[in-house]
């Protein structure tokens, strides 16, 4: 089994308890070498001979059946590039497409906003009549009618943690004749996951949290092998073309998952993702997530005993809880910035959340009983209501 956690693999400040992992995964130490090996040795020396002598033009698909090996779906079902929102629209069109009859898409309303943002930037496109339909995440299951197109989801809420049951929601929906998207922004490294086994058709998500990709890391998207043909993509972009360098005049999609793939891949990014993913060969997820759960329920308990003023706004059933747990106050903003003062990095969302990701493959026990130690002294204290801590940052 992995010993976990793996601490030496990553370039982490010293002194720093890292609870951010669930925004913005830390620097793993191969990702540096690799970046720099492409940009002197491939870019620097083979120019664009690189995308054939370096196997840039291949690298889009090789990060994908690496991710793919993450979120229990088949080696060329995943393709990578663009950015989330990018690959949200992607899906949301193609799975309108698959169901010509129906006009509405369902979502809840603790849903990530830019999902929400581009379901209805899509729908102001496309006109005839489509509907955004959100409603609380307890009431999705009710709320999937015969009407609804597709159900897009994040299995793993951006605020709280509180998790979808992916199976279960999955069947409800295709019970109804609609089409499932997965949001997996929360989930992929975090939690195991088993789209095969779900039979959803779409799933997407983002590389730079629990994947340490790095800011501004490739997107993903995953579509269901068997209806890959069916996919019409709404951004006919030439790199998912099926011939790229016959220059036809024409769209003509690729035959395979690659038909999703849009614009020139970035390279340098995809690399440092590539290194990145070293740090999963030997981490098996249900060891991983046993290690989640008992670092989350140590820090639900220790802050619960010290600081009851904060209210648990994570479901306390670990079943239904991601990788991350958060906390209510109602200045939590100044709260995170004490902390992070201090050298325990959460973040802040709004209105009145504070999150703190838990990630074994760089946080152990003693981290977490010292984060809780800090946030106690800095609730009894009073530190956070210095007038420091009050003024917002554009990034929270």
């Amino acid at each position: 089994m992995t010993k976990l956690p793996k601490k030496h693999l990553f370039d982490l400040p010293e002194g720093v308890i890292y609870l951010d992992g669930n925004s913005l995964g830390p620097l793993p130490k191969g990702a540096v070498e690799r970046a720099v090996g492409t940009l002197t040795d491939e870019w620097g020396q083979q120019l664009i001979k690189a995308w054939n002598t370096a196997g840039w033009m291949a690298l889009p698909q090789k990060v994908g059946d690496r991710i793919a090996g993450l979120i229990g779906a088949a080696p060329g079902s995943v393709a990578t590039g663009d950015t989330l929102s990018i690959k949200v629209y992607q899906a949301l069109a193609a799975a309108l497409k698959m169901r010509p009859s129906r006009r509405v898409i369902l979502s809840d309303t603790g849903n990530f906003p830019s999902d929400l943002y581009m379901a209805q930037g899509l729908i102001s496109t496309i006109g005839k009549d489509y509907e955004l339909r959100t409603v609380a995440p307890e009431e999705v299951a009710g709320a999937i009618t015969e009407d609804v197109a597709v159900v897009m989801l994040t299995e793993v809420d951006y605020r709280s943690g509180r998790r979808h049951d992916m199976a279960e929601m999955t069947r409800l929906a295709h019970d109804k004749g609609a089409v499932m998207l997965w949001d997996l922004a929360h989930s992929a490294g975090a939690v195991p996951v088993d789209l095969t086994g779900s039979n959803a058709e779409f799933a997407v998500g983002c590389s730079y949290k629990y994947l340490n990709g790095g800011p501004g890391a490739p997107a993903f998207i995953y579509a269901r092998p068997d209806i890959v043909l069916e996919v019409e993509p709404a951004l006919s972009g030439w790199l998912g073309h099926d011939a790229p360098f016959a220059m036809e005049p024409g769209y003509r999609p690729a035959m395979t998952t690659e038909r999703l793939r849009v614009g020139t891949p970035p390279i340098v990014q995809l690399s440092i993702l590539d290194a990145a993913l070293d740090v999963w060969d030997d981490v098996d997820m249900a060891e991983l997530r046993a290690a989640s759960v008992a670092l989350c329920e140590t820090f639900i308990a220790e802050v619960e005993q010290r600081c009851p003023m904060l209210t648990l706004a994570s479901p306390r059933e670990a079943a239904v809880r991601g990788s991350q747990v958060s906390f209510g106050f109602e200045d939590g903003y100044a709260v995170v910035q004490a902390l992070i003062d201090r050298g325990v990095i959460g973040d802040f969302r709004a209105p009145n959340i504070m999150r703190f990701g838990f990630t074994p493959l760089y946080i152990d026990e003693g981290d977490v009983i010292r984060a809780a130690e800090i946030l106690q002294e800095v609730m009894e204290s009073g530190a956070w209501q210095d007038p420091k801590y009050q003024v917002r940052s554009r990034v929270t």
